[in-house]
Formats: C-alpha cells, sequence, structure tokens
C-alpha cells in the first residue's frame, strides 16, 4: 500500500506535456515512412540468406503441388454455390475490391491523423505501403503470367502471358491480396488470439468468395495470401527495427510452409 501510494504521488506531481506536433507534420511523417517502407519491402530481395531462398523454393514447389487440386477444389466450391449466402459473396467481393480497401483506409487513417492517434496511424500506413508494394505486384504479375480463369473453361494449364483480357488475369488474386493484407496488417496490433483469429476469418470471405464465383483457381487465392502475408511482415519489422512509431513488444509471428504426401500447410504461430 505504502509502494502504491508513493507512486500515485509521483505521478500526481508531473506536469502534463503539452502536444505541439501539428496535424501537416504527422501527414508528412507518415507519408514519408510509407514511402521508406515500400522501398524497403522492393529491395528486400537484395538482403535475402539462403534460408530466405530456401523458403522461396519450398513455396514455388507447394504451388505446383497445390496446383495439381486445383481442377477438383474448382468442382468442390462450384457445388457449394447454391448454399452459399448470395449476401456474403457479394461482400466478400466488394471487400477486396480497391476502391473499398482505400477508402476504409483512409477513414482509418484520418481518425487516427486528427486524433492523433499512434497506433491507427501506424496501422494505416503499414495497411497502406504493404498494398501498395504487393498490389503493384500482383497487378504486374497477373499480366506476366496471364493465366485463364476458371470460368473460361480453359484448363488450370492454360497461359497467355501479357494478354489485355481480363479472362487471362487470373494469377495471383488480386482481391485475396486486397483483403488479407488489410486484415493482416490489423491482427498484427492485436493481442487477443482469438480476436486474431475473427480478424483473419473475416478476411478470408472475400478468397473463398472468388472461388465460389469460379473466378479464380485455388492456387491464385493461395499466392495472393502469402504475398501479403510475407509484404506486411516485411514492412513491420522494417517499423519496428527503425523505430519509427511505438511497438509495445516486438512482432512475434512466424509462417512456415511445409507439404508431405497429400498434405500442403501453410502455418502462422503467434
Amino acid at each position: 500500500m505504502l509502494f502504491s501510494i508513493s507512486l500515485f504521488g509521483q505521478e500526481g506531481k508531473r506536469t502534463p506535456v503539452k502536444d505541439t506536433t501539428t496535424v501537416w507534420n504527422l501527414l508528412k511523417y507518415d507519408a514519408k515512412t510509407t514511402a521508406q517502407g515500400v522501398a524497403h519491402a522492393y529491395t528486400s530481395p537484395l538482403r535475402w540468406d539462403n534460408d530466405d531462398f530456401k523458403k522461396l523454393t519450398t513455396l514455388s514447389i507447394s504451388v505446383f503441388a497445390l496446383s495439381l487440386a486445383d481442377e477438383s477444389a474448382r468442382d468442390f466450391f462450384k457445388d457449394q454455390r447454391e448454399d452459399y449466402p448470395e449476401f456474403v459473396r457479394k461482400a466478400g467481393f466488394r471487400f477486396g475490391k480497391p476502391q473499398t480497401f482505400f477508402l476504409l483506409n483512409a477513414g482509418l487513417y484520418g481518425t487516427g491523423l486528427f486524433t492523433k492517434n499512434e497506433t491507427l496511424r501506424k496501422t494505416s500506413v503499414l495497411i497502406i505501403s504493404s498494398a501498395i508494394t504487393a498490389g503493384t505486384i500482383q497487378t504486374f504479375a497477373k499480366t506476366a503470367f496471364g493465366r485463364a480463369r476458371p470460368y473460361s473453361e480453359e484448363g488450370y494449364d492454360v497461359f497467355n502471358p501479357f494478354s489485355n483480357e481480363a479472362v487471362y488475369h487470373s494469377f495471383p488474386s488480386g482481391h485475396t491480396v486486397m483483403s488479407v493484407t488489410m486484415a493482416h496488417a490489423i491482427a498484427k496490433q492485436v493481442d487477443n488470439t482469438w480476436l486474431k483469429i475473427g480478424i483473419y476469418s473475416l478476411a478470408a470471405i472475400t478468397p473463398i468468395s472468388r472461388l465460389i464465383d469460379d473466378a479464380h483457381w485455388l492456387t491464385d487465392v493461395a499466392v495472393g495470401t502469402v504475398l501479403s502475408i510475407v509484404v506486411v511482415d516485411c514492412i513491420d519489422k522494417f517499423l519496428y527495427q527503425e523505430s519509427k512509431y511505438t511497438y509495445k513488444k516486438p512482432p512475434k509471428i512466424s509462417w512456415n510452409f511445409t507439404f508431405s504426401g497429400n498434405q500442403i500447410g501453410f502455418i502462422g504461430t503467434f
């Protein structure tokens, strides 16, 4: 009790420090940090070690193995369409659209900026810098690979590189990139495991809806998910190491790929 009284006494003697940082200065700082985060993510392969290249090799092999199940997975999700709620399917589609994504993030950042809430600002910067990075990679990749969408009925192994037709822009899934990027960035700010699971479950509605809509193959969604997680983790680690914002504790989450027999795993530990 005496120790507690002493602490409260010391707290009471402190003089409140007035925050003189202007909204304009915070905006400039966040914009600069966003640019630095994007640049760091793009140049990350230059800093990869042997373990990183091994993970890339494992991922490539896993994607190839998973592609063998694309046709059967398509049949499964098509069979679920009649029982899948229409409003959930539409919500999943709209949430993954860039317009919705940037509108939600603008609201999040605007709230954090004008209330000078560093946690909201940090989360928003992480979201937008990750979205810019993963989104541009996804946009280039879908054109470069030119993979035919399932509804084209051309098969999972048909590619028409650098085609301007949307029907050949299946790999990877852009909707998945947007939804998983936002969910993963927000989940990293949460300490409660069950709340994390809830956030990821909501984010899963978008990729599942794209599979139900016959717009993507299973590997399109899987690679979009992996791309988002890798980019978010990369930029989050950069923000922490460079002390751009206050972190209660260092980011601790690891993702590993594993496959054996007829099983493929993508495991996240937090």
